[in-house]
């Protein structure tokens, strides 16, 4: 049967020479479908079916868990903020229609920039597809709020793969974390869309109290029309901002205010099960656990970054509770783990192979440093109350010159013995 279908798929191989940019589409579907044929040259030849494609599928199956709690959660802050089904089941099927329908264009966004790009330039060069933006592209829209502008995203993703990739030689080649680079020019090319309160809930005027709801024909006509027939609750357009409700994250509220106004909001537990406002992804941390420990045990992810960036964390988050100048800096430094991205972040930012460093020492250094930088970012950068996507950036502009210490001592102590 597989025989079958690969002579079927080769029937339709365009030629590379006249048609390039079909070759590379017709190339990157085949090689998505069956696992490559290439061998070494030479007297041993290799076949290893955890090709580059499927060793990044597993990273994006992990993701999943990520995508199916984040586009509920994005219903669920809308009708908190609504006081409406303020339970976590509540309004189940509107909660998860609105959050799909929120989430999708932004995926669909994201995707359509950065393979059309990624497509252009593969068949520019006459190689195949290259993998990268497969998890580059499933991460984007985690790491972004949920009323995020389309064209904004669609800016930031050709920023990233054409500056940040590209320029550099393509998948591989890139120095920095792509999804994160995307997020940072947001950050810097348009602030207001990344921060404060209201950009973490969805479907507003505004988060403040009376604003009204607001809600398309897909919810009004489509979705509507589907719910009534099943004789669900319909999404209803008269419904608006409860009184005394606040769309701040719980970061925000700590820098604010510390532990207590954080605590006067929200509760342990849902920061740690992420019903919580926040960037689509970063809020559940048990799905976010399940993951890290996953791609650690396979190999994927590097257990000594994800280790050596909590030591960083919790080092430095005891250093400032001594300090104690400021609010922020009082918030118990085990607090730190789950009131933001930072599990995201060790999981699924920090631990990529390119732009990470390589030996096993230059590990250890490279996740401590972002452990330190970040919770320094976080605390004591008022523009900015979070702190991993800057350490991380900055981490990976240097991780080679820590691979370069780390191998030239090695040499050294190897000469000495010598």
């Amino acid at each position: 049967m597989k025989d079958k279908m690969l002579n079927l798929l080769e029937k339709f191989e365009p030629n590379k020479e006249k048609s390039p940019f079909l070759y590379t589409l017709y190339d990157g579907f085949h090689t998505f479908l069956f696992v490559p044929n290439h061998v070494t040259k030479g007297g041993v030849h290799i076949r290893d079916n955890m090709d580059l494609k499927r060793t990044m599928v597993h990273v994006v199956l992990m993701l999943q868990l990520c995508y199916l709690f984040g586009t509920y959660n994005i219903g669920h802050q809308h009708f908190l903020a609504l006081g409406e089904y303020t339970g976590f089941l509540e309004g189940f099927h509107l909660k998860l229609f609105y959050g799909f329908w929120q989430l999708l264009p932004i995926f669909v966004v994201a995707h359509v920039v950065g393979l059309a790009i990624e497509f252009f330039y593969a068949a520019k060069k006459g190689h195949g597809i290259e993998e990268g933006f497969l998890v580059s592209g499933a991460l984007i829209p985690l790491i972004m709020p949920p009323d995020i502008p389309l064209w904004i995203l669609a800016v930031s993703v050709a920023f990233a793969v054409i500056i940040g990739k590209e320029a550099f030689g393509g998948t591989g080649m890139n120095i920095w974390n792509i999804a994160l680079l995307s997020r940072v020019f947001i950050f810097f090319a348009y602030p207001t869309v990344i921060s404060g309160d209201e950009v973490w809930i969805a479907g507003l005027e505004s988060t403040f109290s009376g604003a009204a709801v607001e809600y398309g024909w897909v919810h009004l006509t489509l979705f509507n029309g589907i719910f009534d027939w099943l004789g669900l609750a319909l999404f209803d357009p008269h419904l608006t901002v409860v009184d005394g409700y606040t769309g701040a994250t719980p970061l925000a509220l700590a820098f604010q205010g510390g532990w207590e106004a954080v605590t006067d909001v929200y509760t342990q537990s849902q920061m740690i099960w992420g019903t919580i406002p926040g960037s689509i992804g970063e809020t559940s941390k048990p799905l976010i656990l399940v993951g890290a420990i996953f791609l650690g045990i396979v190999g994927i992810a590097s257990w000594r970054i994800m280790l050596g960036m909590l030591i960083g964390t919790v080092f430095t988050g005891v250093l400032l509770n001594m300090w104690g100048a400021t609010d922020f800096m009082n918030v118990p430094w085990y607090h730190h783990i789950y009131i933001g991205s930072f599990l995201f972040a060790m999981a699924f930012m920090a631990t990529d192979p390119v732009t990470a460093a390589t030996t096993n020492r230059g590990k250890w250094i490279y996740g401590f440093l972002i452990g330190f930088f970040g919770i320094i970012i976080r605390v004591l950068n008022p523009a900015y109350a979070e702190g991993w996507m800057l350490a991380i950036l900055f981490m990976n502009t240097f991780s080679p010159l820590i691979d370069h210490f780390v191998l030239r001592k090695n040499i050294q102590k190897r000469l000495a013995s010598a």
